[in-house]
């Protein structure tokens, strides 16, 4: 198990020590539970009056909740963020494949791997493609022919990585996620589909994390694009030709139709649907379950859908909305009949 001292964490969250700074740390927990050898944090100052309870050997706050702290402290700027840099540096979870080769793996003479390069067993590396330093294979995956991953990046297990897609440094995905599949791309003649093959690919950028059993499709002639810096949460469909830009976050279920190209530092709330050949702006905010149908040329936070309501509630919402039609032709023709009134 990791374990750091107090100062050392100070250190890597920039934060200013109040206390001893040679206790040892070796995992973060919620601060209702946090005990001996543990750090917890605030963020929200109701809470505040807790810090007193607080069992764990020391506390990240802000300078304005120092006071309520009977235990060590980290004053940082932003304690979410703190966490966060305490967590990875404390992280204790397993790589996903252990050293070298696994003898199982099947690797092409063709494949250029880079130097500790980890595959784990039953992977599948094709001719081409290109491994770089301390990239990690987990079990069963698959490298198409030419695919080139960047440094320090990993998989779990299962993930599919077809021919020509490229990932830069630092990325991580997780289990059954496939990159490069085949956009969905067919012409019609007389009732009979027409494949048009995908000829384009995937590029991925650097310190981007892709979530388990998300799909990002190749392009149709231009590539689909995701630059750095993106988070994609699990089950997520991204399809051909969609370029997301830097920074932007997507959380679960949410789908993406083709073409589309979403700006810079955007959240895309779970479970939404975008739809194909639209533009959205940097800094755009879509709430759970947004419906975006047209471009959004402007930043700004957007929402569709029904809020929950009593199952009850929502007939009858529902029935007034497929009489919306009827009540606006009435509104119309009392409104005539004032005007008429008036002359």
């Amino acid at each position: 198990m990791t374990a750091l001292t107090l100062a050392q964490l100070a250190e890597i969250t920039g934060g200013e020590l109040h206390g001893e700074g040679d206790v040892q740390i070796h995992t973060v927990a919620p601060m209702d539970r946090a005990c001996e050898g543990e750090i917890t944090f605030l963020t929200n100052v109701k809470y505040a009056k807790h810090l007193g309870e607080c069992r764990a050997s020391a506390i990240m706050v802000k300078a304005s909740e120092l006071e309520h702290c009977k235990t060590n402290a980290l004053v940082v700027a932003d304690p979410y963020v703190a966490y966060a840099k305490v967590a990875q540096a404390l992280d204790s979870t397993p790589s996903p494949a252990s050293e070298g080769i696994a003898a199982s793996a099947v690797v092409s003479p063709d494949a250029v791997l880079g130097n500790n390069v980890a595959i784990g067993a039953n992977a599948v590396v094709e001719a081409g493609a290109e491994l770089g330093d301390n990239v990690v294979i987990g079990a069963g995956c698959f490298i198409g022919k030419g695919a080139k991953l960047g440094a320090n990046t990993k998989l779990w297990a299962n993930v599919a990585i077809y021919h020509d897609v490229v990932m830069g440094s630092d990325c991580l995905v997780q289990s059954s996620t496939v990159i490069g599949s085949d956009g969905f791309g067919y012409a019609n003649e007389k009732g009979e589909w027409i494949k048009i093959p995908q000829l384009g690919t995937v590029r991925i950028g650097n310190r981007v994390e892709i979530g388990a059993c998300t799909t990002i499709d190749r392009g149709a002639l231009d590539d689909t694009i995701i630059e750095d810096n993106v988070i994609i949460d699990n089950q997520i469909q991204i399809a051909h030709n969609v370029h997301i830009g830097y920074g932007t976050a997507m959380a679960g279920g949410t789908i993406v139709a083709g073409s589309t190209k979403i700006g810079k530092y955007c959240q895309i709330g779970g479970a939404s649907v975008v739809n194909g050949h639209i533009e959205i702006a940097d800094g755009v905010i879509v709430t759970g379950m947004g419906m975006v149908m047209r471009s959004l040329p402007e930043k700004g936070i957007y929402s569709s859908g029904i809020p929950l309501q009593t199952n009850k509630e929502w007939r009858k919402t529902a029935t007034r909305v497929h009489r919306i039609d009827e009540m606006n032709k009435r509104l119309k023709a009392v409104e005539k009949l004032l005007e008429q009134q008036e002359d």
